[in-house]
């Protein structure tokens, strides 16, 4: 009779396995973008796997008597956590990332796929390919949460398993995994400079400026608009990148996030937050409790001591990987069409242009240096030989033709064709409000855009054709991402890259007192900007949103420090901005240009600069 009921059990618990699993599927399938109601089904698989997980739990002894092995355990709780990052890159509330680190760091710490942590003397090769994809998983969460110790920990311990597994499965293949640890190590070391000194998302202690909040709050413009949803993607020959995130696009969805409260200032060590939070624990670890509550699955409070109920929510964001011209289109439209009144759609794209494919030779760097042949500016597709492309409107009088002219390109390899996507592909979609950023060596062929908008004025920021630095043989530029992206979401690294400062180079204070001199500056440009009489109506009714601001200001800074560093202000190394902004925030005005002063002076780097008389 024991027997029987133990194998009743055992049915009854597969079977909810795979239904569960079926249910996971359908949800996993879903589209990671648009506003289409889903949570239904997130509710509905969520509901299964709690009811499976409260299961084994009930019937855990008669469970393992009939074979149940830790991993199934793990592969559950791991399916929970990807739920949640799933919904959380479907919505970008935090509170989903926060739950998918939690769900994921108590796997890690219960050891539930490690054969030692089970009592046995090997694990099996099916067994280690979870292990390793729970390694690659929870390492993208942990990226993606900016837990740079954690990153490092799980970096580590991924590689020794992948070399582990080269060991003892000589008979499979794992050339793969020895792919994606090389793609951690490589993101790693250029995706976490300078994270120690500040976030890149937006941290009110960082990016609130108390001069220019009376300004701000007064500010009121014929018209607002709500920014709600963000189009990322990025296409590049050998551009740096982890799964399906490439370090241009993390560092825009970070750009345009909140910081969760504590997650940065009272960063743990990476060491058992159990035992500060201890749960309850058997013979498999127990991680869940059954109140059924989507938050707080995981009796340790951590998501409530990471996340501020006070913060508004995140624009939701499509963070699409290398995708073609017509899913990119068809992705557009689908936000666009689901896009609440009076609210505007950002669009980043970072892709190479048409100009990637020339063979023309361009002068060098910057900073009096241009004549060297040796030190060649590139820019777009990382590594390769690139040359901008001219205007092809130069008298104010557009042909049809220049539209479609030049082009990003979302491919492997070619030229034009399906795998071109030109300005004119973007002018059916100014039926709305559009924030465009266009990060390309073909970026300036997007000016033909403003004045052929079909109902809405679009704001452009346009990237230089060619990036700057003062010593480009000390600059991989194959893998340190877009330097204009850099600029928006991290304008003092940027900054430091580009005349040649490491991290290595100051201490904390003096990194401090520089980003205390840009703060100062933002603020002085807020309330410049709050006050303009002249400011456009496409920047005015975005400057009450918080991450659109911030990206004008660092659009400010950029375009000044490189008018200054880049000599005679060739066009092709400066960004361009659409409608113009005022002139009070011109590149070369004095308010601006004596804040460029002032930092240049204070890193020492002044020489690198051909300022006007200050």
């Amino acid at each position: 009779m024991a027997k029987k009921e133990k194998d009743v059990v055992s049915q009854t618990f597969h079977a909810m396995v795979e239904s569960a699993d079926r249910k996971f599927g359908r949800v996993r399938d879903l589209p990671l973008y648009g506003r289409a109601q889903q949570n239904h089904y997130f509710q509905k698989v969520f509901k299964a796997y709690m009811r499976l997980w409260k299961y084994q739990q009930e019937n855990r002894s008669k469970l393992v008597d009939s074979g149940l092995n830790r991993w199934e355990i793990g592969e559950i709780a791991s399916r929970i956590g990807q739920l949640y990052f799933n919904q959380y890159m479907r919505s970008s509330e935090a509170r989903f990332l926060v739950e998918a680190y939690v769900f994921y760091e108590a796997i890690l710490e219960r050891k539930y796929f490690d054969a030692r942590g089970s009592g046995k003397p090997k694990v099996d090769v099916g067994v280690r390919f979870k292990e390793l994809r729970f390694y690659a998983r929870f390492l993208l969460v942990a990226l993606i949460f900016n837990k740079v110790d954690m990153v490092r920990l799980l970096a580590e311990r991924f590689k020794g398993l992948v070399d582990d597994s080269m060991t003892n499965f000589r008979e499979t293949n794992f050339k793969e995994w020895k792919l994606v640890v090389q793609e951690i190590f490589r993101f790693m070391e250029v995706g976490t400079v300078f994270t120690n000194v500040r976030p890149l998302r937006y941290c009110a202690l960082f990016d609130s400026h108390p001069a220019s909040r009376p300004y701000l709050a007064r500010f009121h413009a014929r018209k607002i608009v709500k920014f709600r949803d963000a189009l990322l993607t990025s296409y590049h020959r050998k551009e740096v990148k982890f799964a399906e995130l490439t370090l241009d696009t993390y560092r825009m969805m970070q750009c345009l996030e909140w910081e969760p409260s504590g997650s940065f200032y009272q960063r743990r060590p990476v060491e058992s937050v159990y035992q500060k939070h201890p749960v309850e624990s058997n013979e498999n670890g127990t991680v869940i409790d059954h109140s059924g509550a989507v938050s707080g699955l995981i009796d340790i409070n951590l998501a409530a001591d990471l996340t501020d109920p006070t913060l508004p929510p995140n624009p939701r964001k499509a963070v699409l990987y290398r995708p073609s011209v017509t899913r990119l289109l068809a992705v557009m439209a689908t936000i666009c069409e689901e896009l609440p009144p009076e609210t505007i759609m950002l669009i980043y794209l970072s892709a190479s242009g048409n100009a990637a494919h020339s063979n023309l030779s361009q002068a060098g760097s910057s900073g009096g240096s241009r004549k060297s042949s040796k030190d060649k500016v590139v820019s777009g597709v990382y590594g390769e030989d690139k040359s901008s492309a001219p205007e092809s409107h130069c008298n104010g009088k557009r042909e049809s033709s220049d539209y479609y002219d030049n082009y990003l390109w979302l491919g492997p390899r070619g030229y034009g064709g399906s795998n071109a996507l030109y300005p004119g592909d973007i002018i059916p979609f100014t039926r709305r409000p559009l924030f465009l950023i266009i990060d390309s060596d073909s970026s300036h062929a997007f000016k033909v855009l403003h004045g052929a908008e079909r109902g809405e004025p679009a704001a452009l920021l346009l990237s230089p054709l060619k990036p700057a630095f003062k010593n480009l043989s000390a600059v991989d530029t194959s893998h340190c991402g877009s330097q204009f992206t850099f600029f928006l979401t991290a304008p003092l690294p940027a900054f430091c890259q580009m005349v040649g400062l490491t991290s290595a180079d100051s201490d904390m204070d003096f990194y401090n007192d520089a980003e205390e001199i840009l703060s100062i500056a933002f603020s002085e440009w807020e309330v410049i900007l709050c006050t303009s009489k002249g400011l456009d109506l496409v920047w005015a009714q975005v400057l009450s949103d918080p991450f659109l601001r911030r990206l004008i200001l660092r659009f400010i800074f950029c375009r000044s420090v490189l008018s200054f560093f880049c000599p005679l202000e060739d066009e092709q190394y400066l960004p361009i901005c659409l409608p113009h902004l005022p002139n009070s925030v011109s590149a070369r005005s004095e308010v601006v240009q004596s804040a460029v002063f002032r930092l240049a002076n204070h890193l020492k780097v002044a020489d690198c600069f051909q300022f006007d008389d200050t």
